[in-house]
């Protein structure tokens, strides 16, 4: 009998060893599942979903199987820290997030103060798409890492470009009124007046985000200032129907934006008939040219019936398990300073790196413009049924999208 006991006793630790290794490690997702940005959230779910498969396919996380927890924000700051809270109450360590910089700034906040208050039970924040600087510049926490590039650093490059086009004349600024619409309105002055001093804004427009259903009104004065292109930053179904608007209004531009790949944005952009002169800056396309990158989105696009809209949750959810094998632990202080400085290959080819005084990371961008192809051999992927495609036109290298960071971060 004592030999038995013994033996149960020393079997013990392994049998909950194996079934704490075996335990869920759950990220909650905090985006929007209802409302006008759905489409937009749905994506990004479907994209977190893959990932989590593509992750457990190869044993986890330090043999932990990744989980990811849907939790509808409906793109609402309020509601977004009723769904951390929830997500704390549940025992998730880990929430990722992106749409919407409002959002991203009241979960910011939020997780700070509920991990200065919790030592021991701190929860980290994954942040793939909300790219207002400030996220990264004076509201900068230990706790909040961005996988995308933040809007100044998205304005640099395209304006970049911009300046090295002289059809340029007079542009016209149309953007969601929250903080990320307001820093996009406030750089794109800044970088055209610099850079390109003889470009005039006709026209400045800010408008309520995902509430507008009729885009004809602000169309109507796009085109009554004469403007040759317009600047915007907006997302989600203020793209779509913006667009939309313009092409039953006819509006013949050049649209310089962050987000037109998103849901509705490729089958708008074909509407309009303005063939490669829509452009977007992007941390990836899915012509890229890479051919792992396009092996991925051949498979992606089989399995959940959409582009890839975001390489940078790949980047993220592929560092966040290398920063967890690096640290051997899954405790959220730990990968977090594994996290910090650590170099990556980006899916879509070239060397990114998460700066370690602000947590912004840094990697290739690209500028891509919209439309007919022209080689089916170099853009095989065209977007939503369209038979358009996006094309590559120009690639930023990693040290040439690097600006300064005003962080004082307090570390735990």
């Amino acid at each position: 009998m004592r030999k038995i006991i013994m033996s149960a006793a020393m079997t013990l630790p392994f049998v909950f060893g194996a079934a704490h290794a075996q335990d869920s490690l759950k990220i909650g997702y905090i985006d929007p599942l209802s409302g006008g940005g759905a489409s937009v959230g749905e994506g990004g779910l479907k994209t977190y979903q893959y990932l989590a498969d593509e992750l457990n396919a190869k044993g986890g996380i330090l043999g932990h199987k990744v989980e990811i927890v849907p939790m509808d924000n409906k793109t609402n700051p309020q509601e977004s820290l009723v769904q951390a809270q929830k997500a704390i109450d549940a025992g998730i360590r880990y929430i990722t997030q992106g749409n919407g910089s409002s959002v991203a700034a009241a979960l910011e906040d939020f997780v700070a103060k509920n991990n200065a208050r919790n030592p021991g039970k701190e929860l980290l924040y994954f942040n793939y798409a909300a790219v207002d600087p400030s996220l990264t510049n004076e509201k900068c926490s230990f706790w909040h890492f961005r996988w995308d590039a933040n809007s100044d650093i998205k304005m640099e490059a395209l304006t970049n470009y911009m300046k090295g086009q002289p059809s340029i004349k007079k542009v016209y600024l149309i953007n969601q009124d929250y903080s990320f619409g307001q820093s996009v309105r406030s750089e794109a002055r800044k970088m055209l007046g610099a850079k390109r001093p003889d470009i005039e804004i006709v026209g400045d427009e800010l408008h309520p985000l995902l509430k507008i259903t009729d885009f004809s009104p602000y169309i109507a004065k796009i085109k009554a200032s004469g403007a040759d292109s317009v600047v915007t930053g907006n997302w989600g179904q203020d793209f779509a129907l913006l667009l939309k608007a313009a092409a039953d209004a006819g509006l013949k531009v050049n649209w310089y934006t962050y987000y037109a790949g998103g849901a509705g944005g490729p089958t708008a952009i074909k509407q309009t008939g303005l063939d490669h002169t829509v452009f977007q800056i992007s941390e990836g396309i899915p012509n890229s040219g890479n051919e792992a990158a396009m092996d991925f989105e051949k498979d992606f696009r089989a399995k959940e019936n959409m582009t890839v809209w975001y390489p940078r949750a790949v980047n993220e959810m592929r560092m966040f398990k290398l920063a967890a094998e690096k640290a051997n632990s899954i405790e959220p202080v730990k990968v977090a300073a594994a996290l910090e400085d650590m170099k990556f290959n980006v899916l879509d080819g070239g060397e990114g790196f998460m700066r370690k005084e602000d947590h912004q990371f840094f990697q290739p961008l690209y500028l891509s413009s919209f439309g007919t192809i022209t080689d089916k051999a170099k853009d095989p992927f065209d977007e939503e049924g369209t038979g358009w495609a996006w094309h590559l036109e120009s690639r930023i290298d990693t040290p040439q999208t690097m600006l300064p960071t005003t962080c004082n971060m307090k570390r735990p």
